[in-house]
């Protein structure tokens, strides 16, 4: 009996092995002879496609999305780098054109030591203007500790500003010709006439902010381009300093006195450097 079942266990393993190998065989052959894959491994296939389809939208639209993104941050970089450069350039022009117009106004400093020997120049730059007493007043860097004093004029481009008002140990205060204080102390200025006379006056401010030659008596001999200086009367200021020149001549409103107006000589609009004037005592 245990023969028997011992020799039925190997009979089973037998016929085991040679299904397998039928299986095996009929497998590869029908693999060979047929077109399309089994209904099974076509499914398979098709789901395994169709599972990748599905993963690769999503993660192609991350990858598009972190790409466009990407650039985005690249762009917005660059823009912002250009425009650092745009306002570094406005800049530097900005700065130019101070430093060129400062460098103008040095040399209409140094070429008044050459045209005003009978005075001492103390140059001095500009430091402070408040807006709201813009044509009245301007703080310069130079006080008494130079020898600047009150009552001494101040000079700008060339032409008479102002006048040294208030002075401290290190700084000072300019009162403008342009102020329109009516208690400010007005400068006396002169004028050559076409007939050769004299002509006096002072200087004013009118309604529109202009300067003016005013209390002239016969002014309408004053032609266009004459030059008006300051007279020296009063003992405020030295005689000889350049105030500007004549645009035109009209009455005043009472029709007693002409008014002259004057076009300035010197820079009262933006003055970086300033000239403060004192004239020599003979000895």
């Amino acid at each position: 009996m245990k023969k028997f079942l011992q020799n039925k266990k190997l009979l089973s393993t037998f016929i085991v092995i040679i299904v397998i190998f039928t299986v095996l065989g009929g497998s590869f052959s029908l693999r060979n002879k047929r077109n399309a894959p089994l209904l099974v491994q076509s499914l398979g296939n098709d789901i395994v496609a169709l599972g990748t389809r599905i993963v690769d939208v999503p993660v192609g639209l991350i990858s598009g999305g972190l790409n466009s993104a990407h650039e985005i941050l690249n762009a917005q970089d660059e823009n912002n780098h250009l425009k650092r450069q745009i306002t570094n350039l406005g800049q530097t022009k900005v700065r130019n054109a101070s430093l060129e117009k400062e460098n103008r106004q040095l040399k209409a400093a140094l070429n008044l030591k050459d045209t005003l020997s009978g005075y001492t120049l103390i140059n001095a730059s500009v430091i402070s203007r408040a807006p709201d007493t813009w044509s009245d007043l301007l703080t310069i860097n130079k006080g008494s500790s130079s020898g600047i004093k009150k009552n001494m004029a101040v000079m700008s481009g060339g032409g008479v500003i102002g006048r040294i008002v208030e002075a401290d140990a290190a700084s000072s205060k300019v009162e403008l010709i342009t102020t329109t204080d009516e208690s400010a102390n007005r400068f006396s200025v002169q004028a050559d006439a076409a007939n050769g006379k004299t002509v006096h006056g002072i200087i004013t401010v009118t309604a529109n902010n202009q300067l003016a030659f005013t209390q002239v008596v016969d002014g309408r001999k004053l032609k266009a381009g004459t030059k008006v200086y300051t007279s020296g009367m009063g003992g405020n200021s030295p005689k000889g300093l350049l105030i500007g020149t004549v645009t035109q001549t009209t009455r005043d409103s009472f029709g007693l006195s002409d008014q002259i107006r004057i076009k300035p000589a010197g820079d009262i609009s933006d003055p970086s450097v300033v000239t403060v004037i004192e004239r020599q005592v003979a000895n």
